[in-house]
C-alpha cells in the first residue's frame, strides 16, 4: 500500500474531533439512554458515539493517557469505581461493562433490574466495526456508528495482505512478555506490514519470549513500552544491551494506550507501524 493511501496521524485527529463533535442523534436526548460505563474500552466507545447528555459517569482509568486514547475527553465526565452502589445510585438505563467486568458487581445489578451490556475484548481490527455497530445500536446511535464503522472498513481495505518475507517485529515487554496469535497486537503489526515472531513461533495469545530465543531471531524491529516512575524489578531485564540496541538503532516502537482497546484510533497504531515499516525498507533500499 503506498503512503498516499495510509491514515495520517493529522487525518485521525482530526476524524476523531467530528466523530466526537458531530450532531445528536435524530432522537431527542431525553429518548435516549442515560449510560454509565465501567470498563476502559466501553468509555472510549461511549465517548466516541454517544452524545454528552447520554453520559452519566466513566470508569476511573478513564483519564488515564497510558490507557485511554481519549483521556482528555472523558476529563468532562465523571468518573466510577465501579462499585455497584455507585452505579445503581446513578440510576443509568443502560450500564456498559466488558466481558471480565466484576461477576459479582454484574450480577448483583441485574438483579436489581438495571440493564447491562458487556462488550467482548477486541483481539482483531476487523472485528472493530462490528463493535462500533453494537454499541451505536444499544445507545441508540446506529447512524453515527454505522457512519464511523463503514470509515474504519474502507481504511482496513486498503492495506495489503502480509508478504511471505515481510521483515520480522517482535513484542518483548518487562519479564519478557510477549503477545502472539490471536491479540489485537499482533493483528496490528501483520495489518501494517511485519510478520510476528512469536505468532511464527507458534505463540497463542500473551506468554514469555526468553531472551536468547529474541537474540537468537534477531527481529528487524521491537516493540516495547515506556518506563514509567517507580519501576520494579521485572524491567531490570528492559536494559540488557540486546534491547537498548533496538533503541539506538531507532527500531523500537512504543506500544501506547492507542493499542489497548479495539476503536477507530487503533488505527493510528497500524499507520505508525507501518512508517516504521517504511522507513526500514527505505535503509535497506540506501545500504
Amino acid at each position: 500500500m503506498s503512503v498516499s493511501r495510509r491514515i495520517s496521524d493529522a487525518f485521525l485527529l482530526t476524524a476523531i474531533a467530528g466523530w466526537l463533535a458531530s450532531g445528536p442523534n435524530a432522537a431527542p436526548a431525553a429518548e435516549l439512554p442515560r449510560v454509565v460505563s465501567m470498563n476502559l474500552c466501553t468509555d472510549q466507545l461511549l465517548l466516541l458515539l454517544a452524545d454528552p447528555d447520554q453520559i452519566l459517569s466513566l470508569s476511573r482509568l478513564a483519564t488515564d493517557p497510558r490507557s485511554s486514547s481519549l483521556a482528555e475527553q472523558a476529563k468532562a465526565y465523571p468518573r466510577n469505581s465501579g462499585r455497584a452502589e455507585e452505579i445503581f445510585l446513578a440510576d443509568p438505563d443502560l450500564l456498559l461493562a466488558g466481558r471480565y467486568s466484576d461477576k459479582a458487581t454484574l450480577e448483583m445489578l441485574r438483579a436489581m433490574g438495571l440493564r447491562i451490556e458487556q462488550f467482548e475484548i477486541t483481539t482483531s481490527l476487523d472485528q472493530i466495526p462490528a463493535q462500533i455497530r453494537d454499541m451505536g445500536k444499544v445507545l441508540e446511535q446506529q447512524a453515527r456508528a454505522e457512519r464511523i464503522a463503514s470509515e474504519v472498513e474502507r481504511d482496513l481495505a486498503a492495506f495489503q495482505p502480509l508478504d511471505d518475507d515481510a521483515p520480522v517485529a517482535a513484542f518483548y515487554y518487562p519479564n519478557g512478555y510477549s503477545l502472539g496469535e490471536g491479540t489485537l497486537g499482533s493483528d496490528i503489526v501483520t495489518t501494517a506490514g511485519f510478520r510476528n515472531l512469536t505468532k511464527e513461533l507458534g505463540m497463542s495469545g500473551g506468554g514469555r519470549l526468553s531472551l536468547e530465543q529474541l537474540v537468537l531471531e534477531e527481529p528487524d524491529i521491537l516493540i516495547s513500552t515506556p518506563r514509567y516512575p517507580g519501576g520494579s524489578r521485572s524491567e531490570d531485564i528492559m536494559f540488557h544491551p540486546a534491547i537498548t540496541k533496538y533503541a539506538e538503532d531507532q527500531k523500537l516502537i512504543f506500544s501506547s494506550s492507542d493499542w489497548v482497546c479495539g476503536t477507530p484510533i487503533t488505527l493510528r497504531a497500524v499507520n505508525e507501524v507501518a512508517q516504521a515499516r517504511a522507513t526500514l525498507v527505505q535503509q535497506e533500499q540506501n545500504q
